[in-house]
Parts: structure tokens; C-alpha cells; sequence
């Protein structure tokens, strides 16, 4: 079972995952959207969980915490399980 397959901490306010809709380096992270976002979604359905797509876009993920703090992780190029275990390590799951 995946690490994101459980209620995260209130701690986290918000997660935005931002990709190129067709470019090759975003593979990884629209099929993370794909395939893991209905689970996470399910766990959180009150955390805003926004995924904004633009040509050229660099894949990233960001997560706003407590008192308007944020983090991001730069995930171009990588796997979808890399994606989730990037995701991991941002919102401290690992």
C-alpha cells in the first residue's frame, strides 16, 4: 500500500502538481495523476489538490503547509513511482 493511500496531516493545506499536458519529461507525472490521485483524493476529500497543465510547463509539485509555509519538489523526467515517492518525501511521509 502506498504511503499517500491514507489521510495526511492537517498540517497541509494545499497540494499543486503542475506538468506539460504532451511533453515527454511529464510522462511520469500525468501518470501519477492518473493513476493516483482518485486515492489520495478519497483519503482527503477536504485538501485542495490542484493540477494545472501548460504547454512548457516544467513538472513540479508544491505543498502549502501551516501558516502559508510552502515546499516544492522538481519532478521532470521521472517515473510515476518516483513521482509518489518525491511526493512522500515533500509532505514528510517516508
Amino acid at each position: 500500500m502506498s504511503s499517500l493511500a491514507k489521510a495526511l496531516s492537517p498540517a497541509v493545506r494545499e497540494i499543486r502538481i503542475l506538468c506539460c499536458q504532451t511533453g515527454p519529461a511529464s510522462a511520469g507525472t500525468r501518470q501519477f495523476i492518473t493513476s493516483h490521485y482518485p486515492t489520495l483524493k478519497q483519503h482527503n476529500p477536504d485538501l485542495p489538490i490542484l493540477i494545472r497543465q501548460a504547454k512548457g510547463t516544467p513538472a513540479r509539485i508544491f505543498a502549502r503547509f501551516e501558516r502559508g509555509q510552502e515546499k516544492h519538489v522538481e519532478v521532470e523526467g521521472l517515473s510515476s513511482s518516483d513521482v509518489a515517492s518525491k511526493l512522500s518525501q515533500l509532505l514528510n511521509l517516508s
